[in-house]
């Protein structure tokens, strides 16, 4: 095969793996890719979540890179549909893969990444553990990712000025992972909120989470009273939509394990806890079970 014919075919490998993101038009200038719901994969390449894209006439930000440098690329040939703008700075909005290992990819193409000390912390904590599971679900598909971290750091809040527009990241606490952030986009009445906010599929409360500040986080971005609302994982919505799959998930969550705690129930009770309102959500039985495990433990002690 000549270089040009091997070169056609890795670009059309490349698109065809960027079809697994569904491009929502927000706002003006302000687009969600919208990955598959499911759980990661070696077709999905680890990027099933939702990435922010904002368009200036200084280039793109774009909210998260991906799980992986394929995945990474995919989101890449995705924004090359939307503009030709380069882009300029990627924001990892938390812990999880594909908020953080395709950093290297958009490096290489001279972006400067922007995380929470708080992420990056974690990112260093569980790279390892998370490049291992990738490994052995992805195989080949993760060759060329390595951690890569973050050019800027902050600890609560920091400002990104780009093409007329104003970015206000703001990490407020733990959520689904310690280094959560959201970035606020006030002109376009637009809240990235990364992994605080899941709609359309049931979050997951693990070890590295905390339901009760996740609460707390949530309340701080809602107060923000948003018009738009891109999510870490689903399609841009709205706050009461976001409220209802997310704020109110937690909320019953905690009050449920609160009861059940006090009328003396230990953690093999737990998964018979009334989630039922909340059986709509996509992964509702492969997840339920677990995060209400995880929140007795979390709350046992409290």
């Amino acid at each position: 095969m000549s270089f040009g014919a091997a070169g056609a075919f890795v670009l059309a490998a490349t698109g065809a793996l960027a079809d697994m993101f569904e491009v929502q038009t927000v706002t003006d200038g302000v687009y969600a890719l919208v990955g598959p719901k499911q759980q990661r994969s070696p077709e999905n390449l680890a990027n099933n979540a939702t990435f922010g894209v904002v368009v200036t006439d200084e280039g793109v930000v774009l909210m998260d890179p991906g799980g992986s440098w394929k995945g990474a690329e995919a989101i890449h040939t995705r924004i090359r549909e939307i503009t030709d703008q380069p882009v300029k700075y990627v924001v990892n909005t938390g812990g999880q893969d594909h908020r953080w290992l395709g950093n290297g990819y958009w490096q290489s193409q001279g972006a400067t990444v922007i995380a929470s000390q708080a992420a990056i912390e974690d990112h260093k904590a569980r790279g390892s553990q998370q490049l291992s599971a990738l490994s052995q679900l992805l195989g080949d598909q993760l060759s060329g990712t390595t951690p890569a971290y973050a050019d800027i750091s902050f600890v609560d809040n920091y400002t990104l000025d780009l093409g007329g527009l104003t970015f206000e990241i703001t990490h407020a606490g733990q959520a689904h992972t310690p280094g959560d952030s959201f970035v606020w986009l006030p002109a376009k009445d637009t809240v990235f909120t990364g992994d605080i906010v899941y709609v359309e599929r049931i979050l997951g409360n693990g070890q590295q989470s905390n339901a009760k500040s996740w609460i707390d986080v949530f309340e701080a971005m809602a107060a923000l009273t948003p018009a738009h609302v891109v999510p870490g994982h689903g399609h841009a919505t709205t706050l009461a939509t976001a409220t209802t799959d997310t704020y109110d998930y937690l909320v019953n969550l905690r009050t449920q394990i609160e009861a059940l705690i006090a009328d003396g129930g230990d953690i093999m009770d737990a998964p018979k806890i009334d989630q039922s309102a909340f059986a709509y959500l996509e992964q509702f039985d492969s997840l339920a079970g677990r995060n209400a495990q995880t929140t007795y433990e979390q709350m046992e002690w409290e």
